[in-house]
């Protein structure tokens, strides 16, 4: 819980005391006081309550974060092994594979580059 909401809960109390007192007393000016602290202690506990939810809410994204990761990691590792266990089992095909892929990228560097026409 923050502090501001203990403050403005307290302020708030403290103000319907005052206004009711003023009431009672027929004093206008320490009513109009009271309803004004009572005010102040809504704003700020309302303050307060949108801090916690905000903290909240980064605590929440960030625990989602940390499960996203290692469900994440999990995955690779997954995939690591399957990767591996075909290779085992299929070591030409793999071979073939990687200078396939291996090709196709040397191909697509080493294109001659565009001649650029100039128009005038």
């Amino acid at each position: 819980m923050d502090k501001d909401r203990i403050v403005g809960v307290a302020k708030d109390v403290a103000g319907k005391v005052e206004g009711t007192a003023g009431d009672i007393a027929g004093d206008t000016r320490t009513s109009a006081s009271g309803r004004a602290r009572e005010a102040a202690g809504t704003v700020q506990n309302l303050y307060g309550q949108a801090k916690d939810a905000v903290r909240d809410a980064g605590d929440a994204a960030a625990d989602l974060a940390q499960d996203a990761y290692s469900a994440g990691s999990d995955t690779y590792q997954q995939g690591s092994r399957a990767i591996a266990r075909q290779v085992k089992n299929n070591p030409l095909g793999a071979l073939l594979l990687a200078g396939g892929i291996g090709f196709a990228l040397a191909m697509m560097m080493n294109r001659p580059p565009r001649r650029q026409r100039w128009r005038y």
